[in-house]
């Protein structure tokens, strides 16, 4: 019987489950509600579009930063203490950024704000594991699943809606309510874990924080300061690659390290934290790219862009849904090979959208992303945490999220910078092929005709802008395309599990 036991038993444990989700649901939606009212912060804030990317940024680093510490923290002052503090911490930060005045306001209680929301999903998915018996952790990361994967496609729904409708700041203000909710029942409901004395390895973490806000910099810089043209991206790499190789020496020989070094021993775990970053690198950039395509070339408003790409979410909710039911009976490596194989058969249909498409494609490659987003997500958790013990949890969580959110910045900063590149260089190759014989008019004889003239090129521009603009995103989706059919033979590195256990107990696996 004790293998059929939570290891964190709870009284009422379908609204402890709503307290947990609420308040991981509530910082994910965080990071993308803000991005659609960045230009009426901007106008309102005094800032200038530099600027005005700290507000992501700061939030970006802070949460960087401080997600690595989450076993510690959870350990020494307990798991319970530290996920209401997060919380408090979060909807405070959230008040102060709905009332900022001033840009350098905002930077300021956006890191408080990113430092109190990085917490709160290692800590959701560790206490989703923990309340739950083994024989309902599938369903259970089903649901933390959903919530990590409808965040980013509902983010800017609701953003769109709460700025058109009210104003930015209600972007912030809408966590108000739900930080207080989560309080009450977290306080109510939530038993507190043992804690641990355990020794800070400051050294570690020194180095750690240091290579992943030089690593974080680098990418958010980058594509304005034009990459490797710029000494400051050169400083900036120099200095992440020496802080972040300085931590994993220090990691393998250090006597008591930041990480646990039986996590990286874990084939499984390891495994799976190089598919979240494959996850974190493909899917969160193919969302990314995706607004500014639909509003930019396609002209949709924002609301519509919002709806469309709501199609993901449809997806993803029914292959978790799935997946938490069937991941004990089915073998979870073809599981994660199937879902891979989704995603790449829907991104190979996105390398054939067209500016004259309707919507019909965006929907239906998008739900088909999202069924295999859904199918890869529960089974990979599962074998992550499958062969770690109860105690481990907290720090397997805080690298899977770690991975999955560095993953997201590389692959944004490469797909974006690829994306300016290949427009110049496809606006190039589109132009030296336009001439008379293939225009209405002779571009030479333009200037007699005055204002006119200058207007009828600048149209002849902007239709060359617009190609070279879709056929870079094209590129950019033959990319996402090939690096997700990679993974598809990679998921057979994990080991597979026998049969479950007839008392539920977590299911063991074959030595390979």
């Amino acid at each position: 019987m004790a293998a059929d036991q939570a290891h964190l038993p709870v009284r009422h444990k379908g609204l402890a489950t709503i307290a947990i989700m609420a308040a991981m649901v509530m910082q994910v939606l965080d990071t993308t509600i803000v991005n659609v009212a960045l230009p009426h912060m901007s106008a309102s804030l005094g800032a200038t579009q530099e600027t005005i990317s700290w507000v992501l940024t700061s939030y970006i680093l802070a949460s960087a930063v401080a997600i690595p510490i989450t076993g510690w923290l959870a350990d020494r002052i307990g798991a319970k203490r530290l996920f209401v503090l997060s919380v408090g911490t979060f909807t405070i930060a959230s008040i102060l950024c709905g009332v900022a005045q001033n840009i350098a306001e905002m930077v300021a209680f956006r890191t408080l704000q990113g430092i109190g929301g990085a917490f709160l999903g290692p800590l959701a998915q560790t206490l989703m594991l923990d309340i739950n018996k083994p024989n309902e952790q599938a369903k259970a990361m089903s649901v933390y699943g959903m919530g990590v994967m409808i965040g980013p496609i509902m983010g800017p729904i609701a953003g769109g809606y709460l700025t058109e409708w009210f104003d930015w700041r209600w972007c912030f203000f809408v966590n108000v309510p739900v930080g207080i909710a989560c309080l009450l029942g977290l306080l109510a409901l939530l038993p507190e874990k043992e804690k641990k004395k355990r020794e800070f390895d400051l050294f570690g973490f020194a180095m750690l924080a240091i290579g992943l806000s030089a690593l974080q910099l680098m990418l958010d810089r980058g594509q304005h300061a034009d990459w490797f043209s710029s000494l400051e991206i050169w400083i900036e790499g120099a200095i992440a690659l020496c802080g972040l190789w300085v931590f994993m020496v220090h990691t393998a020989t250090a006597r008591k390290p930041l990480f646990a070094p039986e996590l990286f021993a874990d084939r499984n775990f390891l495994s799976a934290a190089v598919f979240m970053f494959i996850i974190g690198m493909v899917m969160f950039a193919a969302m990314a790219l995706l607004p500014s395509l639909l509003e930019g070339l396609f002209g949709y408003p924002v609301v519509e862009t919002g709806e469309i790409l709501a199609a993901r979410g449809v997806g993803i909710l029914t292959t978790m849904f799935i997946s938490g039911k069937i991941v004990g009976k089915v073998d979870p490596r073809y599981m994660v090979a199937g879902g891979f194989a989704l995603s790449t058969w829907s991104l190979w249909m996105m390398t054939a959208w067209s500016l004259e498409q309707s919507w019909q494609p965006f929907i239906i490659s998008g739900v088909l992303q999202g069924l295999g987003i859904g199918l890869v997500f529960v089974p990979l958790q599962m074998l992550a945490f499958g062969t770690l013990p109860p105690t481990s949890r907290t720090e397997g969580a805080a690298v899977l999220n770690l991975t999955r959110n560095i993953g997201s910045s590389i692959g944004i900063a490469i797909v974006v910078a690829l994306l300016a590149r290949n427009t110049q260089i496809s606006h190039a190759d589109l132009a030296q092929h336009l001439s008379p014989s293939n225009m209405p008019l002779d571009p030479g004889q333009l200037a007699r005709f005055g204002d006119y003239g200058d207007a009828a090129l600048a149209m002849a521009d902007g239709i060359v802008n617009q190609q070279a603009a879709m056929i870079a995103y094209l590129d950019d989706f033959y990319l996402m395309t090939i690096a997700c059919g990679l993974a598809i033979p990679a998921a057979f590195l994990l080991r597979k599990p026998k049969p479950r256990p007839p008392g539920g107990g977590p299911a063991p696996v074959i030595a390979e």
